[in-house]
């Protein structure tokens, strides 16, 4: 063999292997963002649990507010849905934007409840409710920096994705880019803060 198959050949070897480095970066990163939403996955589930108990115990206190605790639970309900289609495949863009947009009706009907909940002192005096009150709270702290995470891990799969060569490489395989978890308003961007005063 002459000089310039040998080149050839190690240019070949060396292509291959880059390629090799590169699909495999992506795959990596991939699995890094499914891995960021697992833990938004978590979250979520935490604060929906949270919320039949809210509910429940509202309701000896708001025998008026059966609207208020339906809108509620009715949120929770599609907040859910859109939890379970995006868990099946958080790369999907639209399902990230059905997400983001379920949790934000939720969170503005939580909102609404905590405005009508102040009419109920008694209520609001309750031990039961002040911890998952509490609890609540916490849980959309953890939620805000899960969501950061993810937010994170989806930008740097998504710029690697787009540089060159990289980008060939993405197309060839179907990486299709990440979205975002994004919230409409900033009422749900921090946390909603709760007071017994």
């Amino acid at each position: 063999m002459n000089l310039t198959t040998w080149i050839g050949l190690a240019v070949i070897i060396a292509v291959v292997a880059y390629a090799i480095t590169i699909y495999n970066r992506l795959v990596t990163l991939k699995n890094r963002f499914k891995n960021a939403f697992a833990q938004i996955d978590v979250q979520l589930k935490r604060r929906h649990d949270l919320i039949p108990n809210l509910v429940e115990t509202a309701q000896g206190y708001m025998t008026h507010e059966r609207e208020t605790l339906a809108r509620v639970t009715e949120a929770r309900s599609g907040a859910e849905s859109a939890q379970d289609d995006a868990r099946r495949d958080p790369g999907d863009g639209q399902k990230m934007k059905n997400l983001g947009s379920a949790e934000n009706m939720l969170t503005k009907a939580l909102g609404g409840f905590n405005a009508v909940m102040e009419d109920y002192p008694d209520l609001k005096a309750n031990e039961t409710m002040q911890q998952l009150m509490e609890e609540l709270n916490s849980t959309e702290n953890r939620v805000a920096f899960a969501r950061q995470s993810f937010n994170d891990s989806v930008m740097t799969y998504n710029t690697y994705r787009e540089q060159f060569p990289n980008n060939f490489m993405a197309g060839f395989f179907s990486f299709k880019p990440a979205e975002l978890l994004e919230f409409d308003t900033e009422e749900i961007q921090e946390a909603p803060s709760v007071s017994f005063s």
